[in-house]
């Protein structure tokens, strides 16, 4: 028996490798499927299944792309509907896989169709249950996002979950293992544990979902806090459902390289042209205009909060970075990219503009004189713990919407926990007119290291 987790950090997300007896299975897997197909052939094994835990809000899965190529079996959990072929499990309906099986358990609660995988082992013996987005290290799935309109509630939902836990999930013994599909960073769940797996046992203890509290109140605390989730998970849905176009062509028509005159040709028809370099190379020289969003960070789902899914986009990459950067976007469904900018941004024959990028030793003297706004684009629960007094707080996933609360003429100073979200809020900055800029590249985890004035507020721009 061969069970691998493999996690992808930008978008917080574990697919699942399980082999036995050259039978393979694939839980949750990415849109970019040659790495397990590659994997199944090295060990001479068939990939028989491609189970989904539910329909995917945050990615789009590649249970499509993995069935035309291999020919194995799509397999959902009851109550699941889509436009394409697949089969419809019944609950703890047993799936053989070479000496071992996987038993199919409904856990409504995060979607109607969520679903989990018990695995058994060669002595028939409970070992590992795949948890999807039911259950989390430290957190289970948020019930909002299978919100529909008139139909059922978030509320709803979570008594599901409530259920589905204490039926399906706690009365497993504390040694099976939970392999869950998000660790911390996902927006499918509200505060994630950093760690990628835990124990039955282990959560029972720590999990504050699977307490022994009432129901009332389980559905209180799951439903409290929770943020918008980006408006690209809606789409992301419906791709999941519906299927969508196969990698291969995507890479076809989206990896264009442009010229100068073809790149600034676009950007005055209003393209958005997407810098996907880390912070210290483009604060140090970046296009007027351009928004910053680093492939060394969650680069999908930051490019899925702040751009619209319909816009045409331009790249500016490394050089050697534009596949990567165009099958990035691919996971989250962005496939409108026009192309990138050949030669990446020293091609760019103009003048380029840059925002300061000072250490947190460097900025805290400036930060004591109280000269210039401060700007925290933390999450609320981060501002709220402990942020720079007098700093402005506005969520990144907020900035765009409310940057007339700025005052434009004034110097401006952000900061974010590490930098990465500074840097894409520095752009947007710029972008929208703003000239002396100042990023903190560590942060504010290295920020509090220093002489600094420290305060606690709850006025946060939360939705």
């Amino acid at each position: 028996m061969r069970i691998e987790q493999l996690y992808t950090q930008c978008l917080s997300e574990s697919a699942y490798y399980i082999e036995s007896n050259n039978e393979v299975a694939i839980i949750d897997p990415l849109r970019d499927v040659d790495a397990y197909i590659e994997m199944a052939k090295k060990s001479g094994s068939t990939i028989k299944y491609i189970f989904e835990t539910h329909f995917h809000a945050d990615f789009v899965s590649g249970h499509l792309e993995l069935a035309h190529k291999t020919g194995a079996k799509i397999i959902y959990g009851p109550l699941a509907e889509a436009s394409f072929d697949y089969h419809s499990a019944i609950d703890r309906e047993v799936f053989e896989l070479g000496d071992i099986s996987l038993t199919l358990l409904h856990t409504p609660g995060h979607t109607m169709e969520s679903s989990c995988l018990l695995l058994k082992d060669v002595a028939g013996k409970d070992y590992c249950v795949f948890t999807g987005d039911t259950l989390f290290v430290g957190d289970v799935g948020r019930p909002d996002l299978a919100v529909k309109s008139g139909d059922i509630t978030q509320e709803d939902l979570a008594g599901c979950l409530f259920d589905s836990l204490r039926n399906h999930l706690m009365p497993l013994a504390d040694n099976v293992i939970v392999y869950p599909a998000h660790g911390a960073g996902s927006s499918c769940g509200k505060n994630i544990g950093s760690e990628t797996f835990s124990t039955i046992g282990e959560q029972k203890a720590t999990n504050y979902a699977l307490q022994h509290i009432s129901k009332a109140t389980f559905i209180n605390q799951v439903t409290e806090g929770l943020l918008a989730p980006p408006s690209y998970f809606f789409t992301d849905v419906m791709m999941n459902k519906k299927g969508g176009v196969q990698l291969d062509e995507i890479f076809s028509s989206n990896l264009n390289s442009l010229s100068f005159d073809q790149v600034k040709k676009y950007f005055a028809d209003q393209v958005t042209l997407l810098d996907t370099r880390n912070s210290v190379s483009f604060a140090q020289g970046f296009i007027k205009g351009s928004i910053n969003i680093g492939l060394d960070g969650q680069y999908a789902p930051w490019v899925g909060a702040l751009i619209d899914s319909e816009k045409p986009l331009v790249l500016i990459c490394e050089i050697g970075k534009e596949k990567e950067a165009v099958m990035r976007l691919a996971r989250v469904g962005y496939e409108n990219v026009l192309g990138y900018l050949e030669g990446g941004v020293a091609a760019w024959q103009e003048d380029l503009s840059s925002v300061n990028n000072i250490t947190s030793k460097e900025i805290s003297k400036t930060l004591n004189e109280n000269r210039h706004q401060v700007l925290d684009v933390r999450r609320p629960g981060e501002v709220e713990n402990r942020h720079v007094l007098g700093s402005q707080a506005i969520r990144l996933q907020q900035l765009p919407q409310n940057l007339d609360d700025l005052d434009n003429s004034k110097p401006i100073i952000v900061y974010c926990a590490g930098g990465y979200r500074s840097i894409i809020a520095c752009s947007i900055l710029s972008a929208n007119g703003f000239e002396n800029i100042t990023n903190i590249k560590e942060g504010f985890d290295e920020l509090i290291n220093h002489d600094v004035p420290l305060s606690t507020c709850v006025n946060t721009y939360n939705n």
